[in-house]
């Protein structure tokens, strides 16, 4: 018999906010995480994004909390959720609401970029569930704003990003600031060495649940790269979106500066967009997100910071105007489109100095991406072939005339 979510034993208040919410079976990472996570046991999760894994965490949390009551102290948090960027921060916490719409329990959220003083304010009641970014985190705890006596449970959302941020040293701080007894649930997208490592100084006995092939793409995804000039990709871009007739479409570009240069180019052409990156404070970039998903913009200019914050649901198209540096990151990217059973696009513009990126890629996900030509955009400078291992194909050099006539050795 396939599992519901009232198997899990979850408590009506929960089950109503589920079903209000529309969902009908839990997905993997939910029937193998939930009943780990009401037993107590620590918890170490491969899932990607889309795959359900903030109710995996969420919903025996609120059920723990809401059957012990309310008893927490001032300044005191029961239930920690780390995540590594200020839009995923604020998109868990908003999911904590929903599944919590019927239970009294006191959730907040922390981040950088906004004032800190309403965030101290929240925390003098205590709090059952905050939500934080690392750095905010400490800032909060240096001025004596949050206490970690009560601490429950850590969550670490997209541990492998917060890596990748460079926030190991914020993480080490705030373990250890933490107390040791305490039930730590990691959530990563992949398993690097640097997590495992990580793991085996964070998790007691943990429980590990794999819901994907390790650094997967979704297969509901259709992937497929056009060789191009770097010159050229703004051009071609414009071309696609016209031929192709795209609708909402999600872009990723590797600098800032990149992305308000894309931004400027489109709204040149009479194509609406907006843009998502570091430098952009945190309601403009909430703003540029709201815009996107109520179609007002029909193109979002992101950067990878971006990458993993932003649920959108039924997105169709995610284009790389510039492949990532980190090969991961490509499968965060991809992961935006094609979820929860849909299918997806991802397009790739590839210009011959991204190769070796796009090896790497291909190594990663262990497939040679389709390549298609699009006349009058093919490259000068050609992208030279990659193999199923995700190999460069170096082309043979030609070999050497004879200086002094056919086949003869010089006198």
């Amino acid at each position: 018999m396939s599992a519901t979510f009232a198997s899990f034993g979850l408590i009506d208040a929960l089950l109503g906010a589920v079903d209000t919410l529309g969902y009908k079976t839990p997905t993997p990472v939910q029937v193998q995480a939930i009943p780990v996570i009401l037993a107590g046991r620590d918890l170490m999760a491969a899932a990607q994004t889309g795959t359900g894994k903030t109710a995996g965490f969420a919903l025996p949390l609120l059920q723990r909390l809401t059957m012990e009551g309310p008893q927490v102290a001032s300044n005191c948090v029961r239930v920690l959720v780390l995540v590594p960027t200020r839009e995923l921060a604020e998109q868990v916490y908003q999911s904590f609401c929903e599944y919590g719409a019927h239970v009294p329990l006191r959730m907040a959220v922390a981040y950088g970029g906004v004032s800190i003083n309403p965030q101290m304010m929240k925390l003098r009641k205590g709090l059952d569930v905050l939500v934080a970014t690392p750095g905010r985190l400490l800032d909060l705890y240096r001025q004596n704003a949050v206490k970690f006596t009560q601490l429950q449970t850590l969550v670490l959302d997209e541990a492998d990003r917060m890596l990748d941020l460079g926030f190991s040293r914020e993480l080490n701080a705030v373990f250890e600031a933490l107390p040791k007894r305490r039930q730590t649930l990691l959530f990563s997208a992949t398993f690097s060495d640097a997590i495992r490592t990580m793991a085996a100084t964070l998790l007691v006995d943990p429980v590990s649940v794999e819901v994907s092939p390790r650094n997967a793409a979704a297969k509901t995804v259709k992937q497929w790269l056009v060789p191009v000039d770097k010159k050229r990709k703004p051009e071609l871009f414009l071309h696609l979106l016209k031929k192709k007739r795209w609708g909402q479409v999600l872009v990723f570009v590797k600098t800032r500066k990149g992305v308000e240069q894309l931004v400027d180019t489109l709204a040149a052409k009479g194509v609406s967009a907006d843009s998502i990156h570091g430098d952009k404070p945190q309601p403009a970039r909430l703003r540029a997100l709201e815009r996107f998903k109520a179609a007002e913009v029909q193109v979002l200019v992101a950067t990878d910071v971006a990458a993993r914050g932003l649920d959108i649901d039924d997105l169709p198209q995610v284009v790389n105007f510039d492949l990532p540096i980190v090969a991961e990151d490509y499968v965060h990217r991809i992961g935006r489109t094609g979820r929860a059973g849909a299918t997806g696009e991802a397009v790739s513009l590839v210009c011959a100095d991204e190769v070796q990126l796009l090896s790497a890629i291909e190594t990663l996900i262990r497939q040679t991406l389709v390549r298609i030509d699009v006349p009058e955009f093919e490259p000068d400078h050609r992208v030279p072939m990659t193999d199923g291992r995700g190999q460069v194909l170096k082309k043979p050099k030609k070999p050497k005339k004879p200086k002094f006539g056919p086949g003869r050795p010089a006198k």
